[in-house]
């Protein structure tokens, strides 16, 4: 997998921004939300997020492969703090997005944002779609994937208590759709049915995959409906931050999505989840190119959902 295109600036990972957004009332749109879950839960998870469990501390040999075994100290060269990483749609209406490219030779595709009306339309393709965005999707070929992903959406970081962004990710994308349903669903007013525009857009996603094994394809949707949300668990390539070099302490573990904001949302304040991270090494971090003898020993502290900061 390719590593992703830029690094995002520290404020944006540690700092909530306050963003003016037309008001459904005002657009006549029905607009998404994306909550970010405190990294490490599975998705949709609704108890105490401190007790979750998607993640781990990986020993492998090779730091430079996306993927990799995990093995015993003595062998490896980098640990990696695993976790799994999610966003639910807590909105009016559907996150919807469709990529377009005029023709193959173009290796990206741009994206347009397609907004529900209140009157229950959803723009059924890119054409019609009412948005454009700064967004773009990506082919990725490795053998895990093989799909397009949406650039950018989601990014994560160790931060520490001076706001110092310590290690980023290197993940680069993400194939959208409606992977589990929230905890909180049953409180949401405009959850999707079986039926009517909402219902048959739920189904589309439940079975999306982002153009699996079309590397030619021209178009692509990607999107989460109300009261759904998208994950990808902590074994997934990529899913982790390389801690071998960093010193014990207690640190932010930090989820952010849609950073830029060049996605419409209701709210931008719910953004960034994240939590509060005790890493300490028995016998100090390794120095360059040393073996790794013991791995360090990594507790989550408490969790701060919906906040930025936490340690």
């Amino acid at each position: 997998m390719l590593r992703k295109y830029a690094a995002l600036a520290s404020v944006m990972l540690v700092t909530a921004i306050t963003v003016s957004v037309p008001s459904p009332a005002a657009t006549g749109f029905l607009l998404p939300d994306l909550r970010q879950a405190p990294p490490g839960c599975a998705g949709g998870f609704g108890g105490d997020p401190v007790t979750c469990t998607d993640w781990d501390v990986c020993l492998v040999i090779d730091p430079d492969k996306p993927g990799g075994t995990c093995v015993p100290g003595g062998l490896a060269h980098a640990a990696r703090l695993r976790f799994t990483s999610s966003e639910d749609n807590i909105g009016e209406g559907p996150l919807l997005l469709y990529g377009h490219r005029d023709n193959t030779g173009q290796d990206k595709m741009s994206v347009r944002q397609a907004l529900r009306t209140k009157d229950g339309w959803i723009p059924p393709d890119y054409s019609s779609a009412q948005r454009p965005t700064d967004a773009f999707t990506y082919y990725e070929p490795a053998r895990d994937h093989r799909h397009w992903h949406l650039m950018n959406f989601e990014h994560f970081a160790l931060v520490s208590k001076q706001g110092t962004v310590v290690v980023r990710d290197r993940k680069n994308g993400f194939c959208l759709g409606d992977r589990y349903r929230v905890p909180d669903a049953d409180r949401l007013g405009r959850v999707p049915g079986d039926s009517g525009p909402d219902g048959e857009l739920a189904k589309r996603l439940r079975d999306n995959m982002c153009g699996h094994h079309e590397p030619s394809a021209l178009e692509v949707v990607e999107g989460i409906s109300v009261g759904s949300g998208d994950d990808y668990k902590y074994t997934v390539d990529y899913q982790w931050l390389d801690i071998t070099g960093v010193a014990s302490g207690v640190y932010d573990l930090v989820n952010t999505v849609n950073s830029d904001r060049t996605l419409a949302e209701l709210d931008y304040g719910n953004n960034a989840s994240s939590v509060a991270v005790s890493i300490q090494w028995p016998s100090g971090p390794p120095t360059p190119n040393q073996k790794i003898g013991t791995a360090p020993v990594v507790e989550f502290l408490r969790s701060c959902p919906g906040r930025p900061r936490c340690a």
